[in-house]
């Protein structure tokens, strides 16, 4: 019976798609040689011990707490468990070197960019990126005009989320920089691989990611205002109820930092304190995880609870630093996004080691002409959402709820641009409704971290999945799954 078959004879009937890369198999339905340890160690399980295996990782990450809040209009706050596939996605060391050094060199770039435009704007008087372009932004933060935080450093946290196309390249689809989030299902995932594939994980010589954390604290204390010794660095967050808790109040334990919320912290003399039990102690660097709108009454949104009255005009004198500053998403608009090689050549002379994905901007004449009369052949995206909300997939949608959606963008080109569909690489995956593998589409949230003269990248990632056939959009509010992404060494 199938149910009694090892895993081998289960992929004896794997699909594979014609025009599409498959991460685990070659063309002639051969096993890639960094994945030959993986497989054969899977393959020496029965689909029900691989099932039983599943569940385990379901169950210890229910228990843990490992889960995410979907806000939709179907579904308002349900907290669920975000599916984990116990097939890791394995990047051999070349490759990865090539995907490090390209997002090393994209922060760079990004830094200097916000520095410059918040400052000098040496680029707009260059016409380089379009002035109009970057004050339009919803994202740009006029607070932070002439004003540079310590170290020059407004990106500490960066997401950058990469894709590998039919071609074989690596390609960045987004940059993440306001609050970027998951790489606490990066650490969780891989306790579990190592809790439960044991032997294969350190039979594998994988990288670690487990050094994240520590390299997080250190970041964060390189930038404290000069003069402090010893730092006191806290995570801010917006509370329980939010999508993210679990990975704020992950990442403030595993970096022995307090976790507080707005109601906790005060600001008095411009110096940020926090409220304990021995009296206030002065706060000198915060890992915010809350939007800037929230984070000052006094000087965003003034019905916000979740902020600290007077903690932007702390932060100007210099006696508290923000991480990441506010007024970074300006750089992750998804208008500037299509700038950024011409951003990297501006400011570092270089060549962009990651391409982008061709891009149109909807507020652009020609580009807007190739929009209207290509809607069927591509996916619209509004350029300041994340987690997959309002992406518009042409393709699959009937010509009646195109029509409607080019009204929507003549009425508001500023705020979509369009590409065209990447064929996201596919990966061997467990779904449990056939009970079998299956292949995948899958991309990787890569984490990076920026200091004072301290530059890191979480070796591996967030490999996100999408779990219905056919899709493309991976995020876990639209359904997505995760693996763990096992960075082989040299």
């Amino acid at each position: 019976m199938l149910q009694e078959a090892n895993l081998d004879v289960a992929f004896a009937n794997y699909p594979q798609v014609n025009g599409q890369l498959d991460e685990v198999f070659s063309p002639d339905r051969k096993i890639k040689k960094h994945y030959e340890r993986v497989f054969n160690h899977l393959s020496q399980f029965s689909l029900q011990e691989f099932r039983d295996l599943n569940e385990y990782a379901k169950k210890s990450s229910f228990d843990q707490g490992i889960t995410f809040n979907v806000y939709s209009d179907k579904a308002q706050g349900v907290e669920r468990i975000f599916p984990f596939d116990l097939f890791p996605r394995v990047i051999p060391a070349k490759e990865w070197e090539h995907i490090e050094k390209g997002l090393i060199q994209r922060n760079r770039a990004l830094n200097l960019f916000l520095q410059d435009i918040y400052n000098e704007k040496k680029i707009l008087k260059d016409d380089i990126v379009p002035k109009e372009l970057i004050f339009s932004s919803k994202n740009y933060s006029k607070e932070m005009v002439d004003f540079v935080p310590y170290g020059g450093v407004y990106a500490h946290i960066s997401g950058t989320d990469v894709i590998r196309h039919s071609d074989g390249e690596y390609y960045v689809l987004e940059d993440n920089i306001r609050v970027p989030s998951g790489v606490s299902y990066v650490l969780s995932n891989r306790m579990a691989t190592k809790r439960i594939l044991s032997n294969l994980f350190f039979e594998s010589a994988v990288q670690p990611v487990v050094d994240y954390s520590e390299a997080l604290s250190q970041v964060l204390k390189s930038v404290a205002p000069q003069g402090v010794e010893e730092p006191v660095c806290v995570v801010l967050t917006p509370g329980v109820y939010n999508s993210a808790y679990y990975e704020h109040s992950l990442l403030a334990m595993l970096m022995g930092m307090q976790l507080v919320e707005g109601r906790d912290l005060f600001v008095d003399k411009n110096f940020v304190y926090m409220k304990t039990i021995h009296g206030p102690q002065k706060v000198d660097v915060i890992y915010r995880r809350i939007d800037d709108v929230f984070i000052d009454p006094l000087v965003f949104r003034p019905d916000s609870v979740l902020g600290i009255p007077g903690l932007m005009a702390a932060y100007r004198e210099g006696n508290v630093v923000l991480a990441n500053a506010p007024g970074t998403g300006v750089a992750d608009d998804k208008a500037v996004y299509t700038y950024v090689p011409e951003i990297i050549r501006y400011y570092l002379a270089e060549e962009p080691i990651l391409k982008n994905v061709t891009t149109y901007r909807c507020d652009r004449e020609d580009d807007f002409k190739y929009v209207m009369e290509n809607l069927d052949k591509l996916v619209v995206k509004p350029v300041d959402e994340s987690g997959g909300y309002g992406i518009f997939i042409g393709s699959r949608a009937p010509a009646e709820e195109r029509e409607k959606f080019r009204e929507i963008v003549k009425a508001q080109r500023r705020k979509y641009i369009a590409q065209p569909v990447m064929s996201l690489s596919t990966h061997a995956t467990f779904i449990e409704e056939s009970g079998g593998f299956e292949p995948r589409h899958i991309d990787l949230r890569t984490f990076s971290l920026t200091g004072l003269n301290k530059e890191y990248v979480c070796k591996g990632g967030l490999t996100r999945v999408a779990l219905r056939r056919g899709e493309l959009v991976v995020n876990s509010s639209q359904g997505g799954g995760s693996k763990d992404t096992w960075v082989l060494q040299d």
